[in-house]
Parts: structure tokens; sequence; C-alpha cells
């Protein structure tokens, strides 16, 4: 079965996903709350094979304490555990390796470039050999990606709005060069595209739109005209 993706909250109020093949699911975040999460699911965390958390902001790990008290592994590297202080459960599981398994799941992870301690970003394969990437929280991706069939990325904001918003007096500079320096652009989301193959891709899902630097609908249609994928705005 292919995989389904389901956005369960997506920006910077809140990050979680849900993914599955019909026979094996796994989260991706854990930034909203537990009683979110679990009606999201309509209750069934027993499908939830673990749950991949990208960094420590609490928009993407506000629950991983109630997860771990559900019954839910949670997975991340050792430098978001750190971060994460006295949170303490045998279902917080550090990565140490490039490839790892969770249930019938293979997870790649590498690294990203976002103002946290230890940012990944992953590729998630099923039993079929279907690929999922997923980055969220950074400011370009460094490598090519091979053979993708679903693609989770962050597009925050795009150059000219967040300009315009300065130059309103909107958002400060300050703000500003913090964005540029953490999140991914349209811009540069659009690069990443044009430089992989894409004949694979099915779903494009785009995340963590900012509030006041997005357009949703202007980024949906010019990715669509880009990559002539079917595109989903996560969170609506």
């Amino acid at each position: 079965m292919m995989i389904k993706i389901k956005s369960l909250a997506s920006g910077s109020k809140g990050n979680c996903y849900y993914i599955s093949d019909g026979s094996s699911g796994l989260l991706i975040e854990a930034g909203i709350p537990i009683k979110k999460i679990k009606e999201s699911l309509n209750y069934k965390l027993s499908d939830v094979e673990g749950c991949l958390i990208s960094h420590e902001h609490k928009d993407h790990s506000k629950a991983v304490e109630d997860l771990c008290k559900s019954g839910i592994d949670c997975y991340m590297s050792p430098g978001t555990r750190q971060a994460l202080g006295n949170i303490y459960s045998h279902r917080l599981n550090v990565i140490m390796d490039p490839k790892f398994k969770i249930s019938k799941w293979l997870v790649i992870n590498f690294l990203v470039e976002h103002d946290c301690e230890q940012p990944l970003g992953f590729i998630i394969i099923n039993q079929k050999g279907e690929r999922l990437l997923y980055v969220t929280d950074t400011y370009y991706i460094k490598w090519i990606m091979p053979e993708l069939e679903y693609i989770m990325l962050e597009i925050n904001y795009s150059t000219d709005i967040l300009n315009a918003n300065v130059e309103k007096g909107i958002i400060p500079e300050s703000h500003k060069n913090r964005v540029i320096k953490s999140h991914m652009s349209l811009e540069t989301a659009k690069g990443f595209l044009r430089a992989n193959d894409l004949s694979k891709v099915r779903e494009i899902w785009l995340l963590h739109l900012s509030d006041a630097n997005s357009d949703a609908e202007r980024f949906k249609r010019e990715i669509q005209e880009l990559t002539g994928k079917e595109v989903y705005i996560a969170g609506q």
C-alpha cells in the first residue's frame, strides 16, 4: 500500500504528522498536546510504532514526555536529547547510526541547518521501498536525495514577502535575520527541487509556512507549476 500522510499540525504553533502504509504507522514530531494527537488519531496510539523528533524546539517536541508515558518510543539526535533536559524514560531513544529501523520502517537521518542542537532530517522507507523525505527548520539542504516518492519540505517564507514586512514595520530586522538563518525560503526550496530527480515523486507537502511571511495559495501554485506534481499545504 502507498504511504499515506496526515498533517495533525504545521507551523510555529506546533508540528505533528502521521504516516502510514496501511500496516504500520509513524509520528513525525510531537509539537502539539498529547490530547490533540490522540484525538487526531481517533485514540489509536496502538497503531503508532514510534515518533521521530527533528529537534528540541517546543513546536516540535512539546508532547515527547507524554508520548513516552503513553508507551510510544521517541527517536532523536544526541544533541536534541541533551537539550530536552530532565525528561527521563526508557522510551527515549538516541539515534547513533545513520540508518536504523523502527518496526517495519527504515529511517535514514542526516544533519540540517537550524539554530538548535543537532537537528535532523529524515528519509523514511517502508517495506515496499517507497522513500519519503522529511525536512523542516533548515535554511538549506546539502545533498541530492535519490528516488524519492514523497517529499515533506519546509517552505517557511518568500524573500519578497519577508522584505516587504520589514519595510512596513510588521517585523523587525532582527527577526528577519533569524528567519533567514534558520528556515527555508520558497526560492531555496525551488532550487532544491530543481536539483533533484522528481520523476518518481507522487506528492509534495509544504510544511511550516510562516503566518506572516508566506502565501499558501501562491506557494502551492508555484511549486505545482515547477514540478508538475500533486502539492499539499500541511495544516490545511
